[in-house]
């Protein structure tokens, strides 16, 4: 079998000695991957050690340079520009990679399909993702980094390049998961890899960079649309067998920025376990109902999902069920048909991205 070719590409900033030990962790610790390094304006001394460090490489290695810093997402897309592998990896240079780390991303991939990877973080400046549910290894989610980063080379071809009108973070991610969505391509969080991670350099002013992640969250807001937070009761009688085109609908809403918590019994807490639909999304959570007192749990639980998100949308599983606010509840048919018209729509916006 015919080893899938990678290319990993370190955007770098400053932070000399730093950059050094995370390029020589990635050598020492993925030998069959070509390096390609993207010097973004970087001071003097950086860019010595990386001419230095670049220049024994030969053939296993790519040094490309700015004359000045034009942003993460300009630097990053420069790199995925001259990658013509299988599978790009990126990788910050507050990152230290670890012995076996490509190969569990590339099993990943190579088992479920996913075009796009990410491994847990730890350390000061590890990023927040969500938490996978417990005893889960792997799950699709919205969120993911910069920080270590997996993309597969067709997934890149047609899905396109990041969008560099976007912020270097979560909104540019955002945007570029959502598009790639869209295209049918998903993205996982793998609890196989933890990867250490010191807090990174940035670049600009505090209040530069929050007008620019102001602005990206306006223009992805424009462009997508509000993601909500749904909380959805089916009622004690139902069946969860009947539950499958349901289940599939709150995925492809999870798969557009949303957020789902099902209440449920211990009985369908169960059967959902079972059939695996515990660990779809990390957009999707179950939380189960109390078997002491259930209409008081059911209603306490509300409440609390009230006061952590205003916004809250109820979602009754039919009408001839008790539910705590049925008058502000929509039917989980009309959910359905307003998640999949929207799993069908992509903003033309959306493709005019910088390249």
């Amino acid at each position: 079998m015919i080893s899938p070719t990678v290319d990993i590409i370190v955007p770098v900033w400053n932070s000399p000695f730093e950059t050094r030990a995370c390029l020589a962790a990635i050598l020492t610790h993925s030998p069959a991957a070509r390096l390609i390094i993207v010097d973004n304006g970087s001071s003097r001394e950086t860019e010595l050690m990386l001419e230095e460090f670049s220049e024994p490489l030969g053939g296993r290695g790519l040094f490309i340079k700015t004359e000045r810093n034009m942003g993460l997402i300009p630097a990053i897309n420069m790199g995925l520009a001259n990658s013509d592998s299988d599978y790009a990896v990126i990788v910050r240079p507050h990152v230290t990679v670890s012995a076996g780390w490509l190969k569990i991303l590339l099993d990943v991939a190579d088992t479920t399909g996913a075009s796009i990877v990410s491994p847990l973080f730890k350390g000061t400046g590890a990023p927040h993702l969500p938490n996978l549910a417990p005893d889960c290894k792997l799950m699709e989610s919205c969120t993911v980094s910069f920080a270590a980063l997996l993309m597969r080379g067709e997934m890149r071809v047609l899905a396109g390049a990041f969008d560099e009108r976007l912020d270097g973070g979560e909104w540019c991610l955002k945007e570029y998961v959502r598009r790639a969505a869209s295209e049918g391509y998903r993205t996982f969080i793998t609890s196989r890899l933890t990867l250490m991670c010191d807090i990174e350099s940035v670049f600009g002013s505090s209040a530069r960079r929050l007008e620019m992640s102001e602005n990206s969250r306006s223009s992805y807001l424009a462009a997508w649309g509000v993601s909500r937070h749904y909380v959805v009761y089916f009622g004690k009688k139902v069946d969860t067998s009947s539950l499958s085109d349901a289940i599939e609908a709150i995925l492809d809403g999870a798969r557009q920025g949303h957020r789902f918590t099902l209440l449920l019994y211990h009985r369908q807490c169960s059967d959902f376990r079972r059939k695996g639909w515990n660990s779809l999304h990390t957009g999707i959570e179950l939380s189960g109902i109390s078997m002491l007192f259930p209409k008081r749990d059911l209603k306490r639980k509300l409440a609390i999902l009230q006061a952590r998100s205003p916004d809250l949308l109820a979602v009754r599983g039919s009408d001839d069920i008790h539910f705590p606010q049925p008058d502000t509840s929509i039917p989980l048919e009309e959910l359905i048909s307003v998640l999949r018209v929207h799993s069908t729509t992509l903003p033309a916006q959306s493709s005019e991205v910088s390249s």
